[in-house]
């Protein structure tokens, strides 16, 4: 059995009932891949996740639920991000317009414009995104 403490924590939007109803999508099957900011990893320091990787899923509680493994990376603009991918996030958009709005919000958001250190923070068309699938590979907890 594979513990957190070997992995990297895996996270989802912040914690609270967005994160919680992403990772319920991810434990239903429904939520098979997601989309980043390649900024907000340039500001945090992080590394872009690569094929193979594994990583711990973390509830809101900081409680690992699942490892998942990353099945394929790409770094897009926002204005590449396709249908199949919009589908694939699981948060029932029906439109890739649905799912850049929803984003927008997000991205637009005044914790994600913190964490990035500009409160002016926009996206547009040529704004790079890290796009992300991935696999349960193992239930925990």
């Amino acid at each position: 059995m594979t513990t957190y403490g070997d992995l990297p924590p895996y996270l989802l939007g912040f914690p609270g009932p967005l994160r919680d109803r992403l990772v319920a999508a991810v434990l239903s099957g429904a939520k098979t891949a997601t989309t980043g900011l390649l900024p907000a990893y340039e500001a945090e320091g992080e590394p872009l996740p690569s094929q193979g990787r594994r990583s711990a899923l973390l509830d809101s509680a900081d409680r690992p639920v699942a490892v998942l493994e990353v099945t394929e990376v790409r770094v897009v603009r926002l204005a590449e991000v396709d249908l199949r991918h919009a589908l694939d996030e699981g948060e029932g958009y029906a439109s890739v317009a649905e799912w850049r709005s929803s984003h927008e919000r997000f991205w637009h958001s005044a914790p994600l414009r913190e964490a990035l250190g500009d409160p002016e923070f926009k996206v547009d068309d040529d704004t790079l995104v890290v796009t992300e699938r991935f696999r349960i590979v193992e239930r925990l907890g």
